[in-house]
């Protein structure tokens, strides 16, 4: 997986999108944590145990104004407020209209 620059943040080809650059209302399912580095920090551990895992559903409930951070995201049937920086390593599908994920 290649990251790319993207307008939202940093995108995965094809067409994945970094946790951190979405708003309110977004779901989608989680494709991966970590970086293309393949050693993954203590941080991107403790997601992966928080739940944010291959295949999980995620969506985004809201985010704090001015500034977007802390945003809160629903993981399966977790609910956790999270920092932009804490969430730039969670790459996720975002869900179209008429796909089943």
């Amino acid at each position: 997986m290649d990251a790319v620059a993207a307008p939202g943040g940093f995108a995965l080809e094809p067409g994945y999108i970094s946790l951190s650059a979405l708003s309110p209302g977004i779901t989608g399912v989680v494709v991966s944590v970590g970086t293309r580095a393949g050693a993954l920090y203590p941080l991107d551990r403790r997601l992966l145990e928080m739940g944010f895992c291959n295949g999980e559903q995620i969506e985004i409930l809201a985010e704090s104004r001015p500034g977007r951070d802390p945003f809160v995201v629903r993981v399966g049937n977790t609910t956790l407020a999270l920092r932009r920086r804490e969430a730039e390593n969670i790459w996720v599908e975002i869900s179209r209209p008429g796909k089943a994920l």
